[in-house]
């Protein structure tokens, strides 16, 4: 079924009764050309990719729980392409290109919304770095604008400019960032992948990763084996787990990030602002509520919840910079499972392993990378080489020392 507005006319005239299922529930078959281990956003942007750029639509996208259960569910919302690096700057410039025609390519509303992402500067230092990082994505063809104290105060009125402990700068604004509806994201793209007739396997927990003769041959589950010619790893914070049951170690620490969603208020923040003294960063969601989130607990865990001292952290970065929020009550909390490599930045590449491909390191990139991150792994899946997009964000950069260190934080996968 195509969503427009003559269908939803159509159906709101019949009571709504004729509304098809998004995607199908089918039963795994005993081989595929593809499998995609993980029914994440990632995993299902590959799938789609993969059928409408590749036409590769023998695929089956298997998922150990629901849906949209993992990390995309479970994040900020927030998208943007404010990064120096060359590597990561064309990837995720890439990225938002997608997002711009994600809702028209997929035919599903998944709330893009370009509001704007503005980073507070709080030191002379700081400023600097940020003139030399919108320098670095003008030259690359990326928006940026380096604000003063008044054109920030003029923007977001709400803030205090003259915290005590942290005035405002200057800050760096990517008017084209955003935040896009996360649950949305992956309703959308595996409507899009089951269309083209990539089935999508939940409730099929991979258990075991079957290789012969140092060539993939397809995944043990708990629904039966499931052959396969090509399999390829999305598990996001499970990376580890699943890639070491064909035998690899990978660079990564799984850590818990958490995120919380304050009461529904009237309009009151029209941008994403981060916090630049610490690790801060708020939005309003269409609802009203204010959705915001900070650091990784850090500790090595897979639990989708966090502790109660980053829960005080947060709060209190989020009440420097608007000093009203203090009356508010925040609702919920959740946790996602970070994959942090040594560097803060991916991997999308082919492994020693024939046939078997990996997705992961996504640090805190990874729900503003869904499509260019599905794009890019799909073409290295058909292709069997890496594109120009994620030709950096090979494994063997760990041993070759060709890192991507965005953040400057060497090799501690807690502090990316």
């Amino acid at each position: 079924m195509t969503y427009s507005a003559l269908a939803l006319l159509k159906n709101a005239l019949t009571g709504n009764r004729n509304w098809k299922p998004m995607w199908r529930e089918p039963e795994p078959r005993a081989f595929y050309d593809t499998v995609v281990v993980g029914g994440g956003g990632h995993g299902l942007a590959t799938a789609y990719y993969l059928a409408k750029e590749h036409g590769v639509t023998d695929v089956a996208v298997v998922e150990k729980g629901y849906l949209g259960s993992g990390n995309v569910g479970r994040n900020t919302t927030i998208i943007r392409s404010n990064y120096m690096m060359p590597d990561n700057t064309r990837f995720y410039e890439w990225s938002l290109k997608l997002w711009e025609g994600l809702e028209q390519d997929i035919n599903y509303n998944a709330m893009v919304s370009q509001r704007g992402v503005l980073n507070l500067a709080h030191s002379d230092a700081q400023r600097d770095a940020y003139a030399r990082r919108g320098n670095a994505m003008r030259i690359a063809g990326v928006d940026a604008e380096l604000l003063d104290r008044s054109a920030i105060r003029e923007l977001v009125p709400l803030l205090d400019l003259d915290t005590a402990r942290f005035p405002v700068k200057a800050g760096l604004l990517q008017r084209r960032g955003g935040t896009v509806r996360h649950d949305a994201v992956a309703w959308g793209y595996a409507r899009a992948a089951d269309k083209r007739g990539v089935d999508l396997i939940q409730n099929c927990e991979v258990v075991g990763i079957r290789v012969d003769n140092g060539r993939v041959t397809g995944v043990e589950t708990t629904r039966g084996f499931i052959g396969a010619r090509r399999v390829a790893l999305a598990a996001a914070g499970n990376s580890s787990r699943v890639a070491a049951m064909a035998g690899l170690r990978l660079p990564l620490e799984s850590h818990v990030l958490q995120a919380f969603v304050s009461e529904g208020i009237k309009p009151v923040l029209d941008q994403v602002v981060t916090f630049g003294a610490g690790h801060f960063y708020v939005s309003q969601s269409d609802k009203g509520g204010l959705v915001f989130g900070g650091d990784i607990d850090g500790y090595a865990s897979y639990a989708q919840r966090g502790s109660l001292g980053v829960v005080e952290h947060v709060m209190e970065e989020g009440l420097a910079l608007f000093p009203a929020f203090s009356r508010l009550r925040f609702l919920r909390q959740w946790g996602g499972v970070m994959d942090m490599s040594m560097d803060g930045s991916p991997i999308i590449d082919l492994t020693p392993i024939s046939g078997l491909f990996l997705n992961c390191g996504w640090c805190y990139g990874g729900f503003k990378a869904t499509p260019a991150s599905g794009w890019c792994f799909a073409w290295t899946i058909a292709k069997g080489e890496p594109h120009a997009l994620n030709s950096g964000f090979r494994l063997d950069r760990f041993t070759s020392g060709g890192v991507i260190d965005e953040k400057g934080a060497g090799a501690q996968a807690n502090l990316h």
